[in-house]
């Protein structure tokens, strides 16, 4: 009984220490918005500087992207293949540790013709140094 309080009391206690400061806010939404503009533009100098070399990504037709090259390639061809305006919508952030966090957001391509592909990504974080970048992504179609 001890120890479960003793548990109860050091989660609670952790939790109140990872409270996302407007700082990180920030930081982990300009690594987003990056990450949005990267592909927007095929930057792969920018996609390179802010993914993490062990970078993995599940895309909603469900191939798996593991390590930076692959990953990069997939993006490029996926930008290629569907093409449009691309808006990614963060819904909300939590920290895990210090310094990583999972990020929920709401990823819009736009085509040409006005029609819209809406899914859901999830993003993990880390910092590196001073820098927050992307180690993971999971992107989902929402369910009809």
């Amino acid at each position: 009984m001890k120890s479960t309080i003793l548990l109860l009391l050091l989660s609670t206690s952790l939790q109140a220490q990872l409270t996302l400061s407007d700082k990180q806010q920030k930081a982990i939404a300009s690594v987003i918005n990056k990450y949005t503009q990267a592909r927007e533009t095929k930057d792969t100098v920018l996609l390179k500087a802010i993914l993490t070399p062990d970078i993995d990504q599940l895309v909603s037709s469900g191939e798996w992207r593991t390590g930076m090259s692959t990953a990069v390639q997939g993006m490029l061809r996926s930008s290629e293949s569907n093409s449009g305006k691309r808006t990614i919508t963060i819904e909300k952030i939590r920290l895990l540790t210090k310094t990583s966090a999972i990020v929920d957001a709401r990823y819009e391509i736009r085509t040409s013709d006005g029609s819209a592909r809406n899914m859901w990504s999830t993003f993990i974080v880390v910092q590196e140094s001073d820098t927050w970048k992307i180690a993971a992504i999971r992107n989902m179609l929402p369910q009809k």
